[in-house]
């Protein structure tokens, strides 16, 4: 009996390692592009934090051969709206929505690669310091342009493959 178990138990693991074998981290993995050229239209302040993560990325595989050019189009916008009043009319709650339109083609072909728009939100509440509540803003806006840039990651991983 005991051999039995033991030989399930081994097939058991021998089979859960062997579907991991196709496993490949996609934040990790350097892209196989370079950016030859970029404009950014909008709020250009966040449209270059997600340019410059996109550029920080690109400069790992500088040193590669057969790397696509990339021409990089974003135009970003931002509106930040009142979701909760009290009865007296004084805001409770924000909600910021940041919206990325990103074109990725390819420079030499020029085919279009990617064309997509992010739509990222996030509500926060009123603090009682009003220096308290722009941190908070910045805070939730930093981490929109954060989830706007690993979304076009994702999308860029699964469009270059």
């Amino acid at each position: 009996m005991k051999k039995i178990n033991s030989l399930i138990i081994l097939l058991f693991f021998t089979i859960s390692l062997n579907s991991c074998a196709g496993y490949k981290p996609i934040f990790s993995s350097p892209f196989q592009f370079k950016i030859a050229d970029y404009s950014i239209e909008g709020e250009k302040r966040l449209g270059n934090q997600i340019y410059l993560k996109l550029l920080n990325l690109t400069r790992t595989n500088e040193n590669q051969d057969n790397l696509v050019e990339v021409n990089l189009k974003i135009k970003t916008s931002i509106k930040k709206n009142a979701t909760i009043k009290d009865s007296t009319g004084k805001i409770l709650e924000y909600k910021i929505t940041l919206n990325s339109d990103v074109k990725v083609d390819n420079y030499l072909l020029e085919e279009n690669i990617l064309s997509h728009n992010f739509i990222m939100s996030s509500s926060y509440k009123v603090q009682d310091q009003y220096s308290e509540t722009k941190k908070l803003e910045e805070r939730t806006t930093e981490n929109l342009v954060n989830k706007t840039y690993e979304e076009l990651l994702i999308m860029l991983s699964e469009k270059m493959e």
